[in-house]
């Protein structure tokens, strides 16, 4: 699930390649996704994705130590336990579980699609704008969130060749579940605009699970 290929040409690792694959992804994404995503070549988006949230976690326990999980530590000692978690062992498994989700609803809608290989590397890269979510300024997360689930959308059409229509119905789901609860695009919306609840009953019921979690 892993496999680190090096694909005809390479790619840059190390900090320089994540760095470049964030302002790339960011400032040109259409290229970034035909030209950066190769089947098999999972490890760098993994790595990509484990460094977004590591950026989030760390800016939100920088601004408050006590988000930290309750472990019979010294809060610095607990904060650095609760980042290893979400860093290691939550990314990973919401990537490639996410990335499930997302091979599910292409099946069902682009037969002709590409691998789950690529689908993991594009969830893995559209999530490069929350990175900044971590500060906590709801508009900040409500913009972010709505930019990441465009590069996801994108990069789904452009990586497994659909419609736009199509991509838009495989992401639906993936990108409500990562940057709606996830990096609290749905909270976010509920602290602006407050009578959204109302409408969207899901929203709040998902700011309610994030609280009860900590998220």
């Amino acid at each position: 699930m892993t496999t680190w290929v090096e694909p005809e040409g390479g790619r840059e690792r190390g900090v320089v390649g994540l760095a470049k694959a964030f302002t790339q992804v960011l400032a040109n994404p259409t290229t970034f996704f035909e030209e950066a995503v190769s089947p098999g070549d999972q490890a760098p988006g993994l790595v990509f994705a484990m460094a977004v949230v590591l950026a989030v976690q760390g800016t939100r326990l920088l601004r408050n130590p006590d988000r930290a999980l309750a472990f019979p530590a010294p809060t610095w000692v607990a904060a650095g336990l609760t980042l290893a978690l979400a860093v290691l062992l939550v990314a990973p498994a919401a990537l490639h579980a996410l990335s499930a989700v997302e091979t599910l609803a292409l099946a069902a809608v682009a037969p002709d699609r590409g691998g789950v290989s690529e689908t993991v590397q594009v969830l893995a890269y559209a999530s490069a704008p929350c990175a900044f979510v971590g500060v906590g300024v709801p508009a900040v997360t409500f913009v972010c969130g709505l930019w990441a689930f465009a590069l996801l959308v994108l990069g789904t059409r452009t990586v497994h060749s659909t419609s736009f229509a199509r991509a838009c119905v495989a992401a639906l789901a993936p990108g409500a579940l990562a940057y709606g609860s996830g990096f609290g695009w749905f909270a976010a919306t509920t602290a602006l605009f407050p009578r959204a609840a109302d409408y969207m009953p899901w929203v709040g019921r998902s700011v309610e699970a994030a609280a009860v979690l900590g998220v």
